[in-house]
């Protein structure tokens, strides 16, 4: 066990471990701040000798911006976004995102309802007021 504890603090000290989170089903609270979340498709031109790196270290640094990636594929960057409402996160595409000197394109996907995340199934109220159907 003491290895475990040692290895534990080593990965700490490291950066290899960067923190320990809770994994909240938002859907089960009464009280949410957070009422929107979007996946953001962005289309970027990378910085000559720099790549994607500047342009991505830009974006994620938006409070806005709750994960940032870089993909292959049609688009450059993959953006988890989270706002009050729609409009919030609407007018940081609008006004933050899109103006911005190397992005050349965004594709807003909200998500309506989460299933799973980080491996764990989310129970929805809805679920457990459903009456059973037979045929």
């Amino acid at each position: 066990m003491e290895d475990v504890k040692k290895k534990i603090r080593k990965y700490e000290k490291d950066g290899i471990i960067l923190g320990y989170r809770a994994v909240i089903n938002r859907e089960l609270l009464d009280d949410k701040e957070i009422e929107v979340r979007a996946l953001i498709e962005v289309k970027i031109v990378p910085q000559k000798d720099l790549g994607f790196d500047k342009v991505a270290e830009r974006i994620y640094g938006f409070p806005e911006v709750t994960s940032c990636y870089l993909l292959s594929g049609s688009y450059d960057l993959l953006l988890v976004v989270e706002g009050r409402d729609l409009r919030t996160v609407s007018r940081f595409v609008a006004e933050k995102l899109s103006p911005m000197e190397h992005v050349r394109g965004t594709v807003t996907h909200f998500l309506l309802k989460k299933y799973k995340e980080d491996s764990m199934i989310l129970k929805s109220k809805d679920e457990e007021k459903r009456l059973a159907i037979s045929y």
